[in-house]
């Protein structure tokens, strides 16, 4: 049995999205990154995926600065690349450009010490959308309820 923590969440992207498919992949991390990570210092809110080179790299991911690294510490900011099956790029990158889709993190997560991070192939949804699923949800909801009483 594995070893998992969610260390952050994308509340947003279930709200802002389609999520079509969802994939786990590997980030490339640097020393005090990965301790800041532990610490639960990290926001995924607004960031995504775009592919250079064949490569996919995550963009606008904030991971805090380690106070304890001093001068080693890493750019809050910087692009980091993800790690997936060359397969699962092309394909990845494929959709997106001829379907217009985009590819955002849904999870942080501590995998057996590993950091992985859960991304999902999205399409956007509109206000109409938006007003759609709250209200599913709250018909769901009060459904649920009137079972219970």
């Amino acid at each position: 049995m594995s070893n998992i923590k969610e260390v952050a969440v994308n509340r947003k992207a279930y709200h802002d999205y389609f999520i079509i498919e969802e994939y786990e992949a590997g980030i490339v991390l640097i020393g005090p990154e990965i301790k800041s990570i532990r610490a639960g210092k990290v926001q995924i809110k607004d960031s995504y995926v775009s592919f250079v080179n064949h490569e996919a790299i995550l963009k606008g991911m904030n991971i805090a600065k380690f106070k304890e690294a001093n001068i080693f510490n890493h750019d809050e900011e910087r692009e980091r690349k993800l790690l997936l099956n060359k397969r699962e790029i092309y394909r990845l990158e494929e959709k997106v450009k001829l379907e217009g889709l985009t590819i955002i993190p849904l999870k942080v997560i501590l995998k057996d010490g590993l950091c992985k991070i859960e991304i999902a192939l999205c399409k956007g949804k509109t206000n109409y959308d938006k007003r759609e699923s709250d209200r599913k949800r709250t018909m769901e909801m009060e459904a649920r309820q009137a079972l219970r009483h």
